[in-house]
């Protein structure tokens, strides 16, 4: 058998195999000879225009037999593979994905197929994709005996809409996770929609927002969804030394894939995003890196939020000049401490101090210097009680001191070291001639039972300290128990 016949798709139709032969001319009796030269010329001049036509239509043109072998490959060199090496393989070892439930099989149809892709593998290990046309070669009973087709090289156009493809699916994802987070006002819930919704779109066990301490240290987890698993976070903390600013993954002690975003806030806040799945289980790929990253943008944007919520409730909370909580913020908070005590059956004892001659220093040095005065109480104040204790500033020149579990005598020893502590940090501030400011303080003890709430005890406390001013001022006074509105 000559090349060119081993290349014929077997079984051809001679109308087909004949199809641009030109036609010979009739023999007379002494031309036989020169008709049939003439005859294998037309045949070996279609046969090599059919070539020339299958090459220019395609990238690969093949026929198989009834045991799925290539018995024909055109051209010469198809997708990197010499044809003579291919010649009486089996077709289907090319197919990259051979295992896939969903993938098609150009080298097995039982009916033709027009336009289907399939990657197939090349010489150099790379996978190609075609665009196969194929029909089935049927026998005179119909039976099927091999395959035909012709395939065209669509791996730029593949992957090209494959990424166009992953581009919206993750466009959908975040603005799923945009939606849900919009639906909530308070930035915690605002972070575990954006946490949750990430979780489920890439099969992660769980996820946390870190607060990324320093080169070294473990991170702390600020925001968590699912299961926080201990070996997580050292890996964490090694994959963030490791790496700079993009995504970067890696794999915990216990086989869990771990995916880490770094990100930073606008206010300097250096935090991450990292997933992880179960042990064992799949590695990142590159569309939920890309995802993780889009979303740790997301993350970011509440963290700022969530910073600026809490800026604001502390404003709400907290004496612009002074940092001490204001009157509304320690009456709510002597509120839940009652109940604590209640519930303990512990005291507790609140101590009303105003400043003596503070006006007088105010008139004489201006507001300024009142201010700084104001502030130097302020760090007295705080400098005298424990840190679980409430220290506030009312208004104006008037303060307060709650004692959680203290009794009236414990009141009283830090009212006598406020008496003689209070004047000594401000004596500076007094020009000549002017009073020098002293602390009138009130004190007024609770007990558990009595149902006395925070205002009826500051008012109480509040009548004492006045008692103390009309007897000449910088003293203190514990208020009786039966001294009620």
């Amino acid at each position: 058998m000559t090349k060119a016949q081993h290349h014929l798709p077997p079984g051809m139709p001679p109308a087909q195999r004949h199809a641009t032969t030109r036609a010979a001319p009739p023999p007379d009796d002494g031309g036989a000879a020169d008709g049939g030269a003439t005859l294998r010329e037309a045949l070996l001049d279609s046969r090599k225009r059919w070539r020339d036509l299958v090459t220019l239509a395609a990238d690969m043109a093949f026929e198989t037999d009834d045991w799925g072998r290539f018995v024909f490959v055109a051209p010469d060199t198809a997708i990197g593979w010499p044809a003579a090496t291919l010649l009486g393989q089996t077709a289907a070892l090319l197919l990259a994905d051979a295992g896939g439930a969903s993938a098609f099989d150009p080298f097995h149809a039982s009916e033709p197929v027009r336009r289907r892709r399939a990657w197939l593998k090349r010489p150099d290990g790379r996978s190609v994709c075609l665009s196969f046309s194929v029909a089935p070669i049927l026998d005179e009973h119909g039976r099927v005996r091999g395959v035909r087709g012709l395939g065209q090289d669509v791996t730029e156009q593949e992957t090209r809409e494959a990424e166009v493809a992953t581009a919206l699916r993750r466009g959908e994802v975040l603005d799923h996770i945009l939606w849900q987070m919009r639906k909530e006002v308070l930035a915690p819930r605002m972070m575990q929609s954006v946490l949750a919704s990430l979780a489920r779109a890439t099969g992660s066990e769980g996820l946390a927002v870190l607060d990324v301490l320093g080169t070294g240290a473990e991170p702390t987890v600020l925001h968590g969804f699912g299961r926080l698993v201990p070996a997580v976070l050292p890996t964490v903390a090694a994959l963030l030394d490791n790496g700079g600013e993009d995504p970067v993954d890696g794999t915990a002690s216990d086989g869990r894939p771990v995916l880490v975003c770094p990100t930073q806030t606008r206010f300097g806040e250096e935090a991450a995003l990292a997933l992880w799945r179960e042990p064992g289980g799949r590695a990142w790929d590159a569309d939920e890196r890309m995802l993780a990253s889009s979303t740790a943008a997301i993350v970011r944007v509440v963290l700022e939020h969530e910073a600026i919520q809490r800026e604001m409730a502390r404003q709400a909370r907290t004496d612009p000049l002074t940092g001490l909580l204001n009157r509304r913020a320690f009456i709510d908070e002597l509120s839940r401490r009652f109940d604590r005590l209640e519930v303990d059956g512990l005291p507790g004892a609140l101590l009303f101090v105003d400043l003596d001659n503070f006006k007088a220093l105010n008139d004489s040095r201006g507001h300024d210097v009142g201010d700084e005065a104001l502030q130097a109480a302020a760090t007295v104040l705080r400098n005298c009680v424990r840190p679980t204790d409430l220290v506030a500033r009312l208004g104006g020149d008037e303060f307060a001191l709650w004692l959680d579990g203290a009794d009236e005598l414990a009141a009283a020893e830090r009212a006598e070291h406020l008496r003689t502590a209070g004047p000594a940090a401000l004596v500076h501030f007094s020009p000549a001639g002017v009073p020098p400011v002293t602390f009138s303080i009130g004190i007024a003890g609770r007990w558990p039972g009595r149902g006395e709430d925070a205002e009826a005890l500051l008012q109480r406390a509040d009548r004492a300290m006045y008692s103390v001013k009309r007897g000449g001022r910088g003293h203190w006074r514990v208020a009786r128990a039966e001294d009620t509105p």
